[in-house]
């Protein structure tokens, strides 16, 4: 199972949010590069992007922060936040990201999903943001009719590498992932399926495992905070893979 470091993008600063909620953000450093070497020099294999104020903008709001960090890194990295045309996820991936990820979209325009699957096979996925299991979108504002499950199916065939499953309610809160509802949905899918949302201990990152049907986590407010050691838990996901 692979850790994704979470580097939470607003007004250029990297924070973290409380369920959501944008005024609720707290700022851990007002240097993403800086932050993203870090996590990489801790022995990270990928990282996770997110453009906060583009999800709600839908567009690229902190592009010269997410620019900033591809010339940092070495380890690929993926992005979400305001990605909802073909344009935008040509001009991502050619400047070196490794990894789009479509939320809003996915539930509006599906074909557009479609379309950048099989254009760009391996580097396109789907965010699913839920609360108490329906899908929210533009920037968790929104909340809709659409189940998690349901919208994870409709892409099964669409080529799609991965499904980035977050419970807005456990986002920030250091409460612990949706264990429960991460695994059925993977259970329920054959795409890939990483748990964002909640992730604040070691012993979260191996009940996820544990599972066996979960490819990664994403945790942010837990490394910031040194809830999680990243290189202790890096070093433990290998002896244990």
């Amino acid at each position: 199972m692979i850790l994704y470091p979470a580097i939470d993008l607003k007004d250029g600063q990297c924070v973290r949010l409380y369920k959501g909620e944008m005024a609720q953000a707290t700022v851990f450093n007002d240097d993403p590069a800086a932050q993203a070497r870090a996590f990489q020099d801790a022995g990270c294999e990928w990282l996770h992007l997110v453009d906060l104020n583009g999800a709600f903008a839908g567009e690229p709001v902190n592009a010269a922060a997410v620019e900033s960090i591809l010339a940092a890194l070495d380890v690929p990295a993926q992005l979400g936040g305001g990605i909802r045309d073909m344009a935008t996820i040509d001009r991502w991936l050619s400047k070196g990201l490794s990894r789009v990820i479509l939320g809003t979209v996915a539930v509006e325009n599906p074909d557009l999903v479609r379309e950048a699957a099989r254009a760009f096979p391996g580097q396109v996925a789907v965010g699913i943001d839920a609360r108490q299991g329906r899908v929210a979108t533009r920037g968790w504002a929104e909340e809709t009719d659409v189940t998690v499950t349901d919208l994870a199916r409709s892409f099964e065939d669409a080529g799609v590498a991965a499904i980035i499953y977050t419970d807005i309610n456990r986002d920030g809160a250091m409460q612990g992932p949706n264990i429960e509802a991460t695994e059925a949905l993977a259970r329920a899918v054959s795409i890939p399926v990483i748990a964002s949302g909640g992730v604040s201990s070691m012993a979260d990152l191996i009940a996820l495992r544990d599972t066996g049907v979960i490819a990664g986590a994403i945790s942010g407010r837990a490394l910031y905070d040194g809830a999680i050691d990243l290189a202790a838990a890096l070093a433990a996901l290998r002896e244990d893979a």
